[in-house]
């Protein structure tokens, strides 16, 4: 299989080998530059070779030159090659030039795309050529069949709104003809047809059901401008071209839940090539690039959008994780003080601050970001509980505990029963010496609704110990090692606890291990190897605390 995607000719065969081989590996592993280079290096020697074409397709398209990739997939469209990835890329060059004429010649040559597509580009063909119609039949095919109905349904609502058929979309659109396949465009162009027909009461109860308060800014403005009863200009598809885009952004928000599937990537170009303004494009294209490790084309991606545009935010959001996941911490957490200056009446940008910040353990930042991002809450509501969690931990870390509580507690109230909150209030608590009553309780619900958490069940088995109850603490801190066998304070803490019921030699075992992990937050490496030499209840008397068996069910 090698040597025949390589051609005959041993001597050119073997010229070839090293580029193929690695424009492979780097296909393999998602690295579509120089998989795009060593593609095109290889094509000058064999130029049509089936597998280098295609695959200098796949790997132009992926970083975005789709020009490049063009002119290979017409190059195999001549040489009678067969490819679904080149039949896509000729459609979507064919429907830039507006030659829909092509479009409906290669469906009926049997040069598929992909049933879906195939069918919602010969309806937007059809369009483009005047046939309404047949338009309409084409996506008919599609509503006829259950598995790709509600695709078809929701092109052939654009469909008709793009030619005025405004009564005909909406009853689409609210679901007259059975489920439609609705991203954000679809409700946002559905808003936007009740209010061209003066139904603005159901396009502001669309738009509040479907959005937070706190959303992007043209969902702000398109409330505003109900609330004085404006018509919302209907932009989403104007052109047959818009149409495709829409169909091949569906089909690649459909394939996205798999990040190492090309094809999502794939149709996220496509749709960008066609419309370039597709800011919801140019989102997901940047996200599957940073989920593939591709942080510098993700960054690429996520600068098509301007910065008046109301993705802005999101696309500056996208292209500082970029910087974070290359390794830049530092230009990550300036972008985002930067963005933080220039939206500061963003929750979610002073959140991802502070999340950055607290990352680096740069707990005074954390603290202040989280704060400014808590005043902007009025009032908080439940989905907020995070970002009291997230100061809550950071004053913890800062050893401001009565802070840290007070975050917690507010924290709970908003989600009562968030397991993660009741787990590290729960926590904290048993360490601070406070109402272990209440922080066993905490953390009992926390393991009852993650059982199999590791980390919840050392905190079940910690404050069963700090209580004094000290055989009921064996079983589940050694069902909690066994969960996180290599976790350094749990191991230190499966060692207190032997040590408390006798098992001296064991408890030596296990802080020895502890100790092996090296350095750690949680741990206390003078404190560790101070109970391999004397014992935990020697440690515990230098400490002036009293000795394991003197306390009593509150840990006193």
């Amino acid at each position: 299989m090698f040597w025949a995607a390589l051609g005959s000719g041993a001597a050119g065969a073997q010229e070839r080998a090293g580029p193929f081989l690695a424009a492979r590996a780097a296909s393999g592993i998602g690295d579509h530059a120089p998989a795009a280079l060593y593609f095109g290096r290889v094509l000058l020697a064999d130029p049509e070779n089936p597998v280098f074409l295609e695959g200098g397709v796949l790997a132009n398209a992926a970083t975005g030159d789709i020009e490049t990739a063009l002119a290979l997939a017409r190059r195999m469209v001549d040489l009678g090659i067969s490819s679904q990835i080149a039949n896509l890329v000729v459609l979507a060059g064919d429907f830039a030039q507006g030659d829909y004429a092509a479009v409906l010649e290669s469906q009926a040559a049997g040069r598929e795309a992909g049933v879906l597509v195939d069918a919602l580009a010969t309806g937007w063909a059809h369009l483009g050529q005047g046939s309404m119609s047949e338009s309409l039949a084409a996506f008919d095919t599609l509503v006829a069949d259950d598995a790709m109905a509600s695709f078809g349904l929701n092109q052939k609502a654009f469909a008709l709104a793009m030619v005025g058929d405004l009564e005909a979309a909406e009853a689409i659109f609210a679901g007259a003809d059975g489920p439609v396949a609705m991203n954000r465009r679809s409700v946002l162009a559905h808003v936007a047809i009740l209010s061209q027909l003066d139904r603005m009461e159901e396009a502001t109860a669309l738009i509040n059901d479907m959005f937070d308060v706190d959303a992007e800014a043209d969902i702000l403005a398109i409330r505003a401008a109900l609330a004085d009863g404006e018509r919302i200009p209907l932009t989403t598809v104007t052109t047959p071209q818009d149409g495709l885009a829409e169909a091949l952004f569906s089909v690649a928000g459909a394939l996205s839940s798999d990040p190492a599937d090309e094809f999502a990537l794939l149709h996220a170009r496509l749709t960008l090539y066609l419309r370039p303004d597709h800011a919801d494009a140019a989102l997901l294209a940047g996200r599957l690039l940073a989920q593939a490790g591709q942080y510098a084309l993700a960054d690429e991606a996520y600068a098509q959008i301007p910065e008046d545009d109301p993705f802005a935010l999101g696309a500056q959001l996208g292209r500082a994780q970029a910087l974070y996941n290359e390794g830049d911490s530092e230009g990550a957490i300036d972008q985002l003080r930067s963005l933080s200056e220039t939206h500061p009446t963003s929750v979610i940008a002073h959140n991802t601050l502070g999340d950055f910040l607290r990352r680096e353990e740069r707990f005074d930042g954390a603290i202040a970001a989280y704060g400014r991002a808590i005043d902007l809450l009025d009032p908080p509501e439940s989905r907020h509980w995070v970002v009291f969690y997230s100061r809550a931990t950071s004053h913890d870390r800062s050893g401001d505990w009565p802070s840290a509580e007070s975050d917690f507690r507010r924290a709970l109230e908003l989600a009562p029963e968030q397991p993660g909150v009741l787990n590290d209030l729960g926590y904290s608590m048993t360490e601070q010496g406070g109402n272990l009553e209440e922080a066993l309780a905490m953390i009992e619900r926390a393991v009852e609704a993650e059982p199999d958490n590791g980390f919840f069940v050392d905190s079940l088995a910690w404050a069963l110990f700090r209580m004094g109850r000290y055989d009921e603490a064996v079983a589940p801190m050694e069902r909690a090692s066994q969960l996180l066998p290599v976790d350094p304070v749990l191991t230190d803490h499966l060692g207190d606890v032997y040590w408390a019921v006798d098992r001296q030699r064991e408890a030596r075992f296990q802080w020895r291990r502890a100790l092996s992990y090296g350095e750690h937050p949680g741990l206390d490496l003078e404190r560790l190897r101070r109970k391999l030499e004397v014992g935990l209840d020697r440690v515990l008397e230098e400490e002036g605390a009293e000795p394991l068996r003197a306390r009593d069910a509150n840990g006193n």
